[in-house]
């Protein structure tokens, strides 16, 4: 009787979500490049003739660089590595049906999407810790390679470690986004091919956006058109690491077409998180599961 009557624990379901997460094989092959992409721009640093003298000459200078080239690099591709995973975490389980075979054996609807969610949380911040104590092994080698010790190291106020943190922040709110945004297009889909489309579409159409949005405006001569890129998610996310360090440009990819503020990345970025959050939810707790 008492088999019967169990139900299935959300934490079995979590280590059971962990366990196949861990025998994909796009999950490694992913990792393997996106540590190939991180170390890319200290290789290319090494190939920069001036690198050295100016490493001497200014050396905050030379590591704030580092920083932005560096920390964009994890947020853009460790998004794309997010994006593709949670299509596949979700997606995958309605191609292949077995989400039929795990709702018959009493794992609730909700309690599944909260099991995955959880799972490429901790692999978002797994890739994120990962990333930053790559980069400071590799930055530590690279001040070695180039000056022949640490010395440069000292010159490293606490401006700068307040700056990176806050740009460690922007990475987390950026993953966040990009994590529910996948869900949000896995679950509507309910298949992996139609959510690893829409989600690795949704960031370069958004961008290239602000494009026909200027062109509009030179077309038509009315500001509303240059308004509406300051809505747009992507542009947004590109943009927070730039005003939230006004005394810096930390950014990457294009920006809103109109000047924003901290507070309106900050009120967009959540009104599109909130907005995927509820379409996840509602479709997979309304939706009945016939394919």
């Amino acid at each position: 009787m008492r088999m019967h009557t169990s139900t299935p624990s959300f934490f079995g379901i979590l280590r059971g979500e962990l366990f196949k997460v861990t025998r994909l094989w796009s999950t490694w092959i992913m990792a393997v490049l996106l540590l190939g992409v991180i170390m890319l721009p200290y290789v290319i640093t090494l190939t920069v003739p001036t690198a050295k003298d100016s490493l001497h000459n200014a050396p905050l200078d030379f590591f704030s660089v580092r920083v932005e080239s560096n920390l964009a690099v994890l947020r853009v591709f460790g998004g794309f590595y997010l994006l593709i995973l949670t299509a596949q975490v979700i997606g995958l389980e309605y191609q292949l049906g077995t989400i039929r075979i795990l709702l018959a054996r009493g794992v609730g609807r909700l309690q599944l999407l909260s099991a995955k969610l959880l799972t490429i949380v901790i692999v978002a911040l797994i890739i994120l810790v990962a990333g930053l104590l790559l980069n400071v092994l590799l930055t530590c080698g690279l001040v070695y390679a180039l000056a022949g010790n640490l010395n440069p190291l000292n010159a490293l106020t606490s401006g700068f470690w307040a700056d990176t943190r806050v740009y460690i922040l922007t990475i987390l709110i950026s993953m966040g986004a990009t994590i529910l945004m996948a869900t949000a297009v896995s679950v509507l889909g309910r298949s992996l091919t139609f959510g690893l489309s829409a989600a690795l579409v949704w960031f370069p159409v958004d961008n290239i956006g602000t494009v026909f949005l200027l062109l509009a405006y030179r077309l038509a001569h009315n500001d509303f058109w240059l308004k509406v890129s300051a809505y747009l998610l992507g542009p947004n996310l590109n943009v927070m690491p730039t005003v939230l360090l006004s005394s810096k440009d930390f950014s990457i990819g294009p920006p809103p077409l109109v000047k924003v503020d901290s507070t309106n990345t900050f009120v967009v970025t959540l009104v599109y998180s909130l907005i995927f959050a509820v379409v996840a939810v509602v479709l997979t707790w309304r939706r009945d599961v016939k394919e």
